[in-house]
């Protein structure tokens, strides 16, 4: 079997040897080892070497190989579902949720109406690629348990390591709304994993998730007449994607993060002036010399500013030439410089500027992607980024998709825009996580029925630096990712 590795202006043969393990009549695990040639001569000379795939066969959850209707709808995200120590997979798709171990066993599959969605200001919560599910031990039971919504409004918890329902509740939604459409389990009595955060959308008009309610997980287990912890309806949500919650002054209690910053008592915390709004969102140490995590927002309209801020104060605001930014990578790209980059893929439906801010809001890089994108790659861009730990070296890479296609998958720099890696693929979803347990992070992609897994077989340099899983906000927003806010 034969793959190419692709760098600009060349293509580099790869062999791949193709080992087939049956594992049971309904489930079969594809393995494929790939051996890259050497090669010299690149004009993008890097030590970056991909050698080694693996690929799991999905048997019965598929994604549509073109731009189509329902394209989108359902995403990935990694959890250790079955206790093991290792990250699986689950997979969600309309109408489908499954779950596949680290060596790509099924461990079980559910044909039910799962909350997924696609452009939520039309369609509601989680939007784009949302996954539309969490996997956590809400009950301290030891045992993982996945928890979703349903286009009936019901939320389902079902144990992780073999998909039976533990508990279905029937929720009560806002007044204006159609259901509740997004669910994050959260930390906001200090508790751990023992909250959980429901949000939904209005029902006429531009739908945005205003409405949320917290509630404390063992009372929706074991109360029949249970009530929330605490109700908003003013929350300023990202206009495309689900809330996201952090501990931003580490206390031990999460936070939820949007144009509001709202404590773990239902108070607004913070309020940032929009003129616009936002199109995504994050959450990092961009200022390790501000105690606690800093939220990064994205605006369109208004300004197109990206606002720097946390849970007490707007650090600030900044724009380039007031290019809308839409999408961000957040990241130690430059490694000699104090705190983490921000950057910005810009809006440009054709031909995109990328720019660059320091962690003081200082412009520090702008390129036209044209100039440095590999021959062959859309002149749409690139979609749905993320900060990759791809070396182990302290500075961190991008990886991304070409734009509004199932197509290739690359690493680049974001600083530069310097292609570093590009992999033959047609890829209807790319996911980061680290799911090979060496901290550093692999790409995933969901290729029509297959997931294949790229992990950098080169030496870690790094190999005693704690698991990225440890840090509670990278865990969670590796669960409420969708295409906008990665």
């Amino acid at each position: 079997m034969h793959s190419t590795f692709h760098q600009e202006g060349y293509y580099i043969p790869m062999v791949m040897q193709l080992i087939r393990v049956r594992l049971s009549k309904s489930s079969l695990f594809v393995l494929c080892l790939v051996l890259a040639l050497s090669f010299t001569g690149c004009k993008y000379r890097t030590d970056l070497k991909v050698s080694h795939s693996r690929v799991i066969k999905l048997q019965i959850i598929t994604v549509d190989d073109s731009w189509k209707l329902r394209k989108g709808e359902g995403g990935v995200i990694a959890a250790d579902v079955n206790d093991d120590g290792r990250r699986d997979f689950i997979i969600t798709k309309y109408d489908n949720i499954a779950a596949y171990d680290n060596s790509g066993k099924n461990i079980w599959i559910k044909q039910i109406d799962i909350q997924v969605s696609t452009n939520s200001e039309n369609n509601g919560l989680p939007g784009w690629l949302g996954a539309g599910v969490q996997a956590s031990d809400v009950d301290a039971d030891l045992r993982t348990e996945v928890l979703f919504l349903t286009k009936k409004n019901m939320l389902h918890i079902i144990d992780g390591a073999t998909g039976e329902t533990e508990k279905v509740i029937l929720l009560q939604h806002p007044e204006g709304t159609e259901r509740w459409e997004h669910l994050v389990v959260a930390n906001f009595r200090g508790k751990g994993d023992r909250d959980l955060l429901l949000q939904t959308t209005n029902t006429d008009g531009y739908r945005m998730g205003k409405y949320l309610a917290a509630y404390a997980i063992e009372d929706l287990l074991g109360r029949e007449n249970f009530s929330p912890l605490w109700t908003r309806d003013d929350f300023i949500p990202c206009a495309h994607n689900g809330a996201r919650v952090a501990d931003l002054n580490q206390d031990g209690k999460d936070e939820v993060l949007g144009g509001t910053i709202i404590g773990p008592d239902g108070n607004i915390l913070m309020k940032i002036e929009l003129k616009g709004h936002i199109d995504s969102i994050y959450v990092s140490d961009v200022r390790p010399d501000i105690p606690g995590l800093e939220v990064v927002a994205l605006e369109e309209g208004g300004g197109n500013r990206i606002f720097l801020y946390n849970h007490e104060r707007l650090i600030w605001t900044a724009h380039h030439e007031h290019r809308e930014p839409q999408n961000a990578a957040i990241g130690n790209f430059m490694p000699e410089s104090p705190g983490l980059e921000i950057w910005c893929r810009s809006r440009f439906d054709e031909h995109q500027k990328p720019f660059m801010f320091d962690s003081s809001g200082k412009l520090i890089s702008a390129y036209e992607m044209d100039s440095v994108a590999p021959e062959g790659w859309t002149v749409k861009g690139v979609e749905t980024i993320f900060t990759v730990d791809w070396t182990g070296k302290s500075k961190q890479l991008a990886a991304a998709k070409e734009r509004h296609r199932s197509g290739d998958v690359a690493i680049f720099d974001p600083l530069s825009g310097e292609f570093l890696s590009r992999f033959n693929e047609k890829a209807g979803i790319l996911y980061v996580a680290d799911v090979s347990g060496d901290w550093r992070e692999e790409l995933i992609v969901l290729n029509a029925n297959e997931l294949r897994i790229y992990e950098n077989q080169d030496s870690n340099p790094s190999s005693n630096h704690h698991r990225l899983w440890t840090i509670d906000h990278y865990r969670r927003s590796k669960m409420t990712w969708n295409y906008y806010s990665p």
